[in-house]
C-alpha cells in the first residue's frame, strides 16, 4: 500500500493496517525501524509513570465518609445557627 506525505510530514494510515493493529483515533502509535531499514509501525502502549487523566469529580465520587443531609450541610455553609 501506498501513501503520500504532507508537507508537515503527515500521512494516512491505511484502514486495513489501522483495522489490523486495532487502532482508534487517538491511540499511541509507536515507529522503529529495523536492521533491513524498514519502517515497523506498532500499536504504542502507555508509557509506565504517565498519569492517565481522570475526571476530578469522578476521582471523589463516593468518597466522603460523613453523611450530610442537604439541610444540615445548607445550614453550616449559610452560618445558620
Amino acid at each position: 500500500m501506498t501513501t503520500t506525505m504532507t508537507s508537515k510530514g503527515q500521512v494516512t494510515i491505511p484502514k486495513p493496517i489501522r483495522d489490523a493493529l486495532h487502532l482508534k483515533p487517538g491511540a499511541a502509535i509507536e515507529f522503529s525501524v529495523n536492521a533491513q531499514g524498514e519502517v515497523v509501525l506498532h500499536s504504542g502502549k502507555p508509557k509506565m509513570g504517565k498519569a492517565v487523566t481522570i475526571d476530578r469529580f469522578e476521582a471523589v465520587r463516593g468518597k466522603a465518609d460523613i453523611k450530610w443531609r442537604t439541610d444540615d450541610l445548607m445550614a453550616l455553609l449559610r452560618g445558620d445557627d
